[in-house]
C-alpha cells in the first residue's frame, strides 16, 4: 500500500514529465535556431575594387636618326634624366671629316676661287676694251678706204667675243661672291654635315626615368630602332584591366584611391580619365586609365597597385548584407524574411551594389529580419540576430 508521500512524489514526477513534454513540443513547434540580420539604414559607398599596374601616359622611345656605331652610353635603367641630357654618343670621325671638307671648300672659295674670278673679270674687261678700240680704229680706216670690209668684220667679231668672255667672267664672279650661289651650295653642304654630326650626340627630349636600354658601346644602330625608353615623370597613371562585368557603374571623372603593394601605407588620390572603347576578348577585361592627382615619385613603371573606384554614394540607405541575398542576378535577388516566427521568401530590388553591403530599394523595410542560413519558406524558426557588418566596401 502506497504512502501519502509516495503518491505525492509520483504526482510531482508526472507533472514534471508533462511540463517537459510540453516544452519540447513547444520548441519543436517553434523550429530550429537560425541566424540572420535585422535591417537598418546607414551611409553606403559603392566601390569597384581591382588590381592594376603603374603605367606612363608618355613613353619616349629614343632612337638614332642616322646609321652609326655607338661610342659610349651615358645612362642605364632607373636613371633620372633631364631634358637635353646626353644619353648616347656615336662615332663621328667620318662626319667630322665631312664638316672639315666643307669648311675647307669655303676657305678655298674665299681665299682662292673668288680672287681668281676677280682677276679673270679684270682681264676680260681689259680684252674687251682693247677689242673695242681695235674695232673703232678699223671702222675709221674702212671709211678711209684703207681696210677691207672683211677686216672690219673681223674686228667687230673679236669685240663680240671679248664682250661674251667679260660677261661670263662677271657671272662667275657673282656666283663666287659672298652670299652667291657657290657659297650657298658649299654652306648648305657644311650645314648638312654639321647637322649629321650633331645627330651623333643623342639627347633626352623629355625629363623622366630610363625604363629600358637596348644598346651598348660597339653596337651598330639604325633609324627606326629603339635604343632607350624614358617614362615622363609628369605623366604617371594607373592602367587597370577591369573585368567587364564590373564596368557598368564606372565612368570617367569618378574619384579613386590607389595603394601600391610595395607601399601599403601610402594612399594616393586618382581619377578615372579614360575607358577603352573595346573589350579585350581574350581576357574579358577592359582597360581603365586613372590619372594620379598628386606627386608619387616612389612609383615605378609596372608596379602592382590595388585600386578602389568610388562609383556611388548614399547618405542613408537601407542596406542588406550580401550573404543574406539569394538567386542574385544583377539588381534583383530574393531574401528569406522572418515574420511571426515563420520564413517567407521575398523578391528584392537592389540599388548600389557591393561585396559587403548592398542597397535595398524594394521588397524589404527597416527592421525586417532576414536569414543567412537556408530555410524552407513557411517553416517556423527561432531567429538569432547577428549585428550588421561595418563598412560598405564592395
Amino acid at each position: 500500500m502506497l504512502t501519502t508521500n509516495g503518491r505525492a512524489g509520483r504526482l510531482v514526477l508526472l507533472i514534471l514529465l508533462v511540463l517537459l513534454g510540453t516544452g519540447v513540443a513547444w520548441r519543436l513547434w517553434q523550429g530550429p535556431v537560425v541566424t540572420g540580420y535585422r535591417l537598418d539604414t546607414r551611409p553606403l559607398v559603392q566601390k569597384v575594387v581591382a588590381s592594376g599596374e603603374v603605367a606612363s601616359q608618355s613613353i619616349a622611345r629614343v632612337g638614332s636618326e642616322i646609321t652609326g656605331v655607338v661610342a659610349s652610353r651615358h645612362v642605364r635603367e632607373g636613371d633620372l634624366v633631364e631634358r637635353g641630357e646626353l644619353l648616347i654618343t656615336l662615332h663621328d670621325e667620318e662626319l667630322q671629316a665631312r664638316v672639315k671638307e666643307a669648311e675647307a671648300a669655303l676657305r678655298q672659295l674665299a681665299e682662292s676661287a673668288r680672287p681668281q674670278a676677280q682677276a679673270a673679270l679684270v682681264e676680260a674687261e681689259e680684252r674687251l676694251t682693247q677689242a673695242s678700240r681695235e674695232r673703232r680704229r678699223r671702222d675709221d680706216l674702212f671709211r678711209q678706204g684703207s681696210f677691207s670690209a672683211e677686216q672690219r668684220e673681223q674686228a667687230s667679231q673679236n669685240e663680240v667675243t671679248a664682250r661674251a668672255a667679260r660677261d661670263r667672267a662677271r657671272i662667275a664672279l657673282e656666283a663666287l661672291a659672298p652670299g652667291g650661289s657657290e657659297e650657298q651650295v658649299v654652306s648648305e653642304r657644311r650645314a648638312t654635315a654639321r647637322a649629321a654630326l650633331a645627330k651623333t650626340l643623342i639627347h633626352a627630349e623629355v625629363t623622366g626615368i630610363v625604363q629600358t636600354r637596348a644598346v651598348e658601346p660597339g653596337d651598330l644602330v639604325q633609324p627606326g630602332h629603339t635604343l632607350l625608353e624614358i617614362a615622363r615623370l609628369d605623366s604617371s597613371e594607373i592602367l587597370l584591366p577591369l573585368d567587364e562585368k564590373h564596368l557598368a557603374p564606372v565612368a570617367t571623372g569618378q574619384s579613386a584611391r590607389v595603394v601600391a603593394d610595395a607601399y601599403p601605407e601610402r594612399v594616393l588620390a586618382a581619377q578615372v580619365s579614360f575607358i577603352a572603347p573595346a573589350i579585350d576578348t581574350a581576357r574579358g577585361t577592359i582597360d581603365v586609365h586613372l590619372s594620379l592627382l598628386e606627386p608619387a615619385d616612389f612609383l615605378r613603371q609596372g608596379m602592382t597597385v590595388s585600386v578602389n573606384i568610388f562609383t556611388g554614394e548614399r547618405d542613408a540607405a537601407l542596406v542588406i548584407p550580401n550573404d543574406a541575398l539569394r538567386q542574385r542576378e544583377g539588381h534583383h535577388a530574393t531574401a528569406l524574411r522572418v515574420a511571426d516566427g515563420a520564413v517567407e521568401e521575398v523578391a528584392v530590388r537592389l540599388g548600389l551594389l557591393g561585396t559587403g553591403l548592398s542597397e535595398v530599394l524594394e521588397g524589404l523595410e527597416a527592421g525586417d529580419r532576414v536569414l543567412i542560413q537556408a530555410a524552407e519558406p513557411g517553416a517556423r524558426i527561432r531567429f538569432r540576430e547577428r549585428p550588421l557588418p561595418n563598412g560598405a566596401a564592395p
